[in-house]
């Protein structure tokens, strides 16, 4: 690992100077207006806030080029939006990862040198004209903001930075901060990324640490993180359609686990009624049946989670089986009972297998009664509909930087679902404790709180509580979906050289 990235930090190097001495008398001539490159290094269909962001240039009439790799599917609005131009970079020779490690060190700078001739063949060759604007996302800070810094030279176009968070904290995380690989790469990413047409940040605190640590040169703008219109809370019909099409996707099957239900009258969340609905006037017509929810459903929490380091799921691991035998003990007891939970996780990474085998093995020991976790990886048009059908959230995000806010989390307010998370320096930028989430430091809190917050389900008083904020106070805090805040926040700083409002 060491040496992968002290070879791609060198090559890049050793790539932009030649490009740049070989380039530089070369003239494109002006950049096209209206137009921006959106770069990520990275699958494009699992950066949401990339796809939001090429989406709001796009709606906002510049001709938008989104330079990425193809894996997940994308969200399907880019796809009918007439101005937005896909350009997929190669994925590099995949025998080179499967070589011996002792070969694939040997070789590793060959497969750096691979990606940065696509990414300059890309931003040079594959864009004819020069555009006015290239976003690119950080992290990763090596190679993609020397080259972004490259191209904007030679090119002409305004660079803007998208700092989701710090990427030498996240290298950090696996060899210490004074490593020295640790502090070439943090002296990497300030070179690049202290000059820019426009800095974006998602936190006001990463905002005023790098104005005061790098003297961040440009236009410097928080630009919170916010959900689509389409996320929303759902109604019990959209949660029946949802488990009519998910519930096979649970792997190991929990049918032991849920209520009795017959598909498709009935799942273990929904079943029809022919009584009319309360807010129904009455009508010379017979009632069409009505799904409704169950009462005798189990909670629905939902996480999200990359599978990553920064995320300690051994917390919700832990937390789960203490939740399990508080179940127990209230149920022997009747006192304040507590509903059976079904957890499901959302998401792709590294350590998914270690942990759900883990999970596994904890549910199968007691065994367990009244919990189940399972992993899934939906399509993009289920996601929200998951969390809209949901009646919990669950943060495991801490942050390798300390200064960066979950997209997850955002996107369960945009669902009117409150979240329990783990707590950290800015979170408070988002989750207003006993409002619209509550904050847990480890698996102990965290029991707790998921104990108090269901007792009683599904009439659950607190619960109640933390989703009527949503409803009833959202005059309370900063809130609007992610069009709304752009257009506010971004639209007037990439429209100010063009002459339209």
């Amino acid at each position: 690992m060491n040496w992968l990235i002290l070879s791609q930090a060198v090559v890049t190097l050793l790539v932009v100077l030649t490009v740049w001495l070989v380039l530089r008398v070369r003239y494109d001539g002006p950049p096209l207006r209206r137009s921006v490159a959106v770069v990520v290094l990275g699958d494009i269909g699992r950066s949401p806030r990339i796809m939001y962001h090429a989406q709001s240039f796009a709606q906002n009439d510049f001709e938008t080029y989104i330079i990425g790799y193809k894996g997940s599917r994308v969200v399907p609005v880019l796809l009918t939006l007439p101005r937005i131009r896909f350009f997929y970079l190669p994925e590099p020779p995949s025998f080179i990862s499967k070589l011996p490690r002792k070969l694939f060190l040997f070789l590793a700078p060959l497969k750096v040198s691979f990606q940065l001739i696509t990414i300059l063949y890309a931003l040079f060759y594959g864009l004819r004209q020069p555009p006015q604007f290239i976003l690119v996302q950080n992290p990763p800070s090596i190679p993609t903001l020397a080259l972004v810094w490259l191209v904007g030279k030679l090119r002409g176009s305004k660079i803007i930075i998208d700092w989701h968070n710090l990427g030498y904290s996240i290298l950090a995380l696996k060899l210490g901060q004074n490593n020295i690989l640790v502090r070439f790469s943090k002296f990497f990413e300030k070179t690049f990324g202290r000059s820019a047409y426009a800095h974006l940040f998602v936190t006001h605190a990463m905002r005023d640490y790098l104005m005061k640590e790098w003297d961040l040169q440009g236009f410097k703008i928080v630009l919170h993180d916010r959900p689509p219109s389409h996320f929303r809370s759902c109604l019990p019909s959209e949660v029946h359609d949802l488990f009519l099409r998910i519930l096979d996707t649970l792997n190991p099957p929990v049918e032991d686990f849920f209520p009795s239900y017959t598909f498709p009258i009935s799942t273990p969340f929904t079943t029809l009624t022919n009584s009319p609905s309360p807010s129904t006037p009455e009508s010379i017509y017979p009632s069409s049946p009505l799904h409704i929810l169950r009462p005798d459903r189990p909670a629905l929490a939902v996480s999200s989670t990359s599978w990553t380091d920064d995320e300690d799921f051994s917390i919700l691991l832990t937390g789960l089986l203490h939740y399990e035998q508080q179940a127990r003990e209230r149920a022997q007891t009747g006192k304040n009972p507590l509903p059976r939970l079904l957890v499901i996780v959302t998401g792709k990474g590294p350590l998914r297998d270690f942990y759900m085998e883990k999970m596994l093995d904890l549910e199968e020991k007691e065994p367990w009664e009244y919990v189940r976790c399972r992993s899934v990886w939906l399509e993009p048009e289920d996601y929200p509909l998951l969390l809209g059908a949901a009646d919990l959230g669950i943060s495991l995000h801490t942050s390798s930087s300390g200064l960066d806010l979950p997209m997850k989390i955002v996107d369960m307010f945009g669902c009117d679902l409150p979240v329990i998370a783990y707590d950290f320096k800015c979170l408070n930028e988002l989750v207003i404790e006993g409002k619209n989430g509550l904050v847990f430091h480890n698996s102990d809190e965290l029991a707790t709180h998921l104990i108090s917050t269901l007792a009683s389900f599904s009439k659950a008083p607190r619960l109640a509580s933390l989703r009527s904020f949503f409803t009833s106070n959202k005059s309370e805090w900063d809130w609007c979906c992610w069009s709304e805040n752009w257009d506010h926040v971004l639209r007037p700083i990439v429209t100010r050289e063009i002459g339209f409002e």
